[in-house]
């Protein structure tokens, strides 16, 4: 497999916030040497998100400020044992550092000194176009509190990383912020029973989570869906 390194670019000004370009650090990974290149622009995946929001939060209101909603809770228990391996993104906020992704995964493994090794992979633009990686790490920052951990891709910089809601078999895994403003729903295979995401939305809905932002991610054997994300609950007030 061939490696790249991507070279260090400047900030870049968005709405008076200053967001993160790619880091020298930053390593992704071709398939192959063949693949073509990719366009000099920033691209990151799900786990560096957390990154760039512990920056925009520093400068800008929140959602759950905004809306004076209760803070985010996480789950009560999280076996990183079961938690490895890898996931697939059923559906996400949009971000523009993801624009273009489908077929979007996320992979965790766990290193010897007890922290998460993080491989976020993404075919861009469609499935059959070029594989584009993101390595990172994760930790966990209080034993009392395992589903809040933090990642980093860029040095000593680390973001939120919590996991919101679980399935009991660990068959999906919801991932947000204390700032409500970023959001992944997971799961062990590319698809995911109506009923079970269906569920997974009202939950959402009662942690006074946003729907309205939600898109499902477009996998290989799966197809775009016809049906918004909000049209399978009822809508409530964010603020109630």
């Amino acid at each position: 497999m061939a490696t790249r390194q991507i070279k260090e670019t400047d900030t870049e000004q968005s709405h008076g916030v200053k967001s993160a370009r790619p880091h020298p650090s930053l390593r992704y990974t071709d398939p192959s040497p063949d693949t073509p290149p990719m366009p000099s622009r920033t691209f990151t995946l799900p786990f560096l998100m957390a990154f760039i929001g512990a920056f925009t939060m520093a400068c800008t209101k929140t959602r759950t400020a905004r809306l004076e909603l209760p803070p985010l809770t996480a789950v009560s228990d999280l076996d990183l044992n079961r938690y490895a391996g890898t996931w697939y993104e059923i559906a996400s906020y949009p971000q523009r550092f993801q624009e273009g992704c489908t077929g979007t995964t996320a992979t965790y493994s766990l290193n010897e000194d007890g922290t998460i090794g993080v491989l976020n992979r993404c075919r861009k633009d469609s499935l059959d176009g070029p594989e584009v990686n993101a390595e990172g790490t994760a930790r966990m920052k209080d034993p009392g509190k395992p589903a809040e951990l933090e990642v980093s891709f860029f040095g000593p910089f680390w973001g939120d990383y919590w996991v919101i809601d679980l399935d009991d078999d660990y068959r999906f895994a919801v991932i947000g912020q204390p700032s409500r403003d970023y959001l992944w729903i997971l799961s062990r295979t590319p698809t995911m029973a109506e009923s079970v995401y269906r569920g997974i939305l009202e939950r959402l809905t009662a942690k006074h989570y946003p729907l309205e932002p939600l898109k499902r991610t477009l996998h290989a054997e799966t197809e775009a869906p016809s049906v918004r994300p909000t049209d399978s609950v009822p809508r409530t007030n964010p603020s109630d």
